[in-house]
């Protein structure tokens, strides 16, 4: 379960992490991320469905004590980001100053660096959310 575990998961879902597309069953109820069966209804008639990136965030915190492999980007903010589509998505923020976060506060999906893995040379890479750029 080492290095190359997860970025064979980090690959299969690539599409995922880069454009947000999630799925949408036959009865129009979305969901982040795409499922085989809809959590709500139980259609197994799942297509994908693109999201647009834009929401708000609902909740928010600091994480200064992170898992291994992020170190690095300590102390950072992690937010509960509504999709203006309906789902939740649990992110980092970045290029926002920690002071300046609300709940309400409008954001973006922008691709960034998730993590590192300095002897490999291997970044992996994925969405975090911004304040929008106006």
């Amino acid at each position: 379960m080492g290095r190359p575990m997860q970025v064979a998961r980090h690959w299969r879902h690539f599409r995922e992490k880069y454009a947000l597309i999630g799925g949408k069953c036959e009865n129009g109820h979305l969901m982040f991320p795409k499922r085989p069966v809809c959590p709500v209804c139980g259609s197994r008639n799942v297509e994908e469905y693109q999201f647009s990136g834009k929401g708000k965030v609902i909740s928010w915190t600091i994480v200064r004590n992170p898992p291994s492999g992020f170190e690095y980007y300590k102390p950072y903010p992690l937010a509960l980001v509504e999709l203006e589509e309906g789902p939740v998505v649990l992110a980092q923020l970045t290029d926002v100053d920690p002071e300046e976060i609300h709940e309400g506060m409008e954001v973006e999906m922008v691709t960034r660096k998730l993590r590192e893995f300095g002897e490999d040379g291997i970044i992996l890479y994925g969405y975090k959310f911004r304040p929008p750029i106006k």
